[in-house]
């Protein structure tokens, strides 16, 4: 279906043309004034230089071939030259309509699909998640959603971390503890043992250990940066217990992001990109991009039109090590052989930015991905707690993400539980599904980009901006519906009504921005243009729910053009928060 504005703005590109006047000043926006009117065109006060006459005089003309339009209820030139307009409730009602008989509910799906490959969540192995990844995931899950809707091939890979220092850190400290495993004896021939020589619990005990002896005995470092090396030199043992460390690590991980209702098609890491980095290597070297500098292999990257110094893509360190660098264009490499991806998507800590302009640089400048591939870097901001500071523990380190949605958990909880209305099993499936819209929602209503402060009493909170007054307005609609049902009646094959008030015609108004919201949030992978139109759709839902007897009415056939309406509401709104990742209970 066409979006509204575009409908209008062909009609208005008709009068200007009849007219005679440009149809390029013909564009139509939503009003900035809903008080005077619902649309409006500003392009007279353009076009007035160009033909030498007043503003108005120009909107006049074109106001003319627009009477007796039937899309509009109301179109008017005023002074000192706007063209503004209200949409006639027929059209908006036959519109509506038309939605709700559309199983896409009027948003038609991109007519140039696309292989869209999205690197985000990135966390380390041998390491629980904490509040550091919640962004990652989150904007990540959504974009992904968003673009399969749109009709894209979306491939989401969770990108570990399992081939730099941390590896060797695990190594070292692992053969200290227990220097009798085969995997430290570099005569060993066997196989090596099924079963891994740890548990998760060890495993992330291991870790902050071997950090922590690294930072105060360089011996200890310098063993584990030899481990590491031999690592990815390929040492035998060294490979068998990085697979043991994935195994254990990964099947942790699903588990957690799996409580994020977050997923990923690919489970690669780091690691995967090794086989491709000799190759990719040689070819630099060998068409003359890659050179030494202080004993590093590096890449210009800088251009003539940069503003600030960008300084060489380093591919290997001096000792032969590879780096974040060689790995991320080394994955590029296998993506580009597995996939053919007509774009590349990381969702990534903005402070990260200058990492991914030499990298996106180098993959172009050296050929490792075609021209025509785009690469995309969408930076987002800090999480902090109430001190604008980075989100801590009370105890100032850094928090475990399942103990932040515990938090959530447990303070939904309390307010559900305080209803009184719930089993005390229901109320905690309940509480699980309502935290859940407050941590994704919280985080996505604000641009990707910009730091936001967490604050779990308002993201919590059943009013205002947030998750929770989302899903209350859904569980809402639920609740009358229900009803309905209850009482034995059926809406059929009844119409949505016209709009007979004004906060009829405004909840109308609203749910014929979908296609156009979806467009904005798919073209912009901006997640929070999505949480901006639900919120002022469910608002637009609660007042006309308070100014109208929806059960209530004599004529049985209004009642169920009203129940058509709430239909509709809902399908829109519980499409919008699955694109943002989370659902409705049924009882709140």
């Amino acid at each position: 279906m066409k979006e509204i504005l575009d409908v209008i703005t062909e009609k208005m590109t008709a009068a200007f043309k009849e007219a005679g006047y440009d149809e390029k000043y013909a564009r139509v926006v939503l009003s900035n004034r809903p008080d005077l009117c619902e649309y409006q065109c500003n392009g007279a006060m353009a076009a007035a230089k160009e033909y030498h006459k007043a503003p108005f005089m120009i909107a006049d003309d074109v106001v003319e071939k627009l009477n007796g339009e039937a899309m509009f209820s109301m179109v008017e030139s005023v002074k000192p030259g706007f063209i503004n307009m209200n949409i006639s409730e027929d059209y908006i009602t036959e519109y509506l309509n038309s939605m709700n008989e559309d199983e896409r509910l009027g948003v038609d799906a991109i007519e140039n699909p696309k292989t869209i490959m999205i690197d985000y969540g990135g966390p380390n192995v041998a390491k629980p998640l904490h509040v550091g990844h919640l962004r990652s995931a989150i904007i990540g899950e959504s974009i992904k959603r968003i673009g399969k809707f749109m009709g894209n091939e979306m491939i989401g890979d969770v990108h570990l971390g399992d081939w730099g220092l941390q590896m060797g850190l695990i190594i070292t400290e692992l053969r200290e503890r227990k220097p009798g495993l085969p995997y430290f004896d570099e005569a060993y021939e066997g196989e090596y043992p099924v079963e891994p020589p740890f548990t998760i619990s060890e495993l992330e005990e291991i870790y902050p250990t071997a950090s922590g002896k690294s930072k105060e005995d360089e011996a200890y470092k310098d063993m584990a940066m030899q481990a590491t090396f031999e690592l990815q030199k390929g040492r035998r043992g060294y490979r068998a217990l990085l697979q043991h460390i994935l195994d254990v690590s990964v099947s942790d991980l699903k588990k957690n992001y799996e409580k994020l209702n977050v997923s990923f098609e690919l489970w690669k890491g780091e690691s995967d990109a090794d086989p491709y980095i000799p190759d990719m290597v040689d070819k630099m070297k060998a068409d003359g991009f890659a050179y030494e500098s202080e004993g590093a292999l590096v890449v210009d990257v800088k251009e003539d039109t940069d503003t600030k110094e960008i300084p060489p893509c380093m591919i290997l360190k001096s000792d032969g090590a590879a780096l974040y660098n060689t790995t991320d264009l080394a994955t590029l490499i296998w993506r580009e052989a597995d996939y053919h991806p007509d774009e590349v998507i990381y969702v990534v800590d903005k402070r990260q930015e200058l990492h991914f302009v030499q990298v996106f640089r180098c993959a172009k400048k050296t050929g490792l991905v075609p021209d025509a591939t785009e690469l995309k870097f969408i930076g987002f901001g800090t999480m902090n707690g109430k001190d604008g500071k980075p989100f801590k523990t009370r105890q100032g380190g850094v928090m475990r993400l399942e103990m932040l949605l515990k938090d959530v958990n447990d303070k939904m909880y309390e307010k559900i539980v305080a209803n009184g209305t719930m089993t005390e099993e229901e109320a905690k499936k309940t509480a699980a599904t309502v935290a859940l819209s407050a941590v994704k929602y919280g985080d996505l209503s604000n641009q990707a980009s910009k730091d936001y402060i967490f604050d779990i009493d308002r993201f919590t909170s059943f009013e205002g901006n947030t998750g929770p007054y989302i899903l209350y307005t859904i569980v809402r609609i639920k609740s009358i519906l229900n009803k309905y049902k209850e009482s034995g009646k059926e809406a059929g094959d009844v119409k949505i009504p016209v709009a007979k008030t004004e906060s009829e015609k405004k909840l109308y108004l609203e749910l014929a921005k979908f296609n156009a919201a979806m467009r904005t949030a798919y073209e912009e992978s901006a997640p929070h243009k999505l949480c901006a139109y639900i919120y002022d759709l469910s608002n637009a839902l609660n007042h006309f729910y308070h100014e109208t007897k929806i059960l209530a009415q004599e004529d049985e056939t209004v009642t169920a053009g009203y129940i058509k309406l709430l239909e509709l509401t809902k399908k829109v709104l519980e499409q919008c928060i699955d694109l943002l990742g989370f659902s409705a209970p049924d009882r709140m």
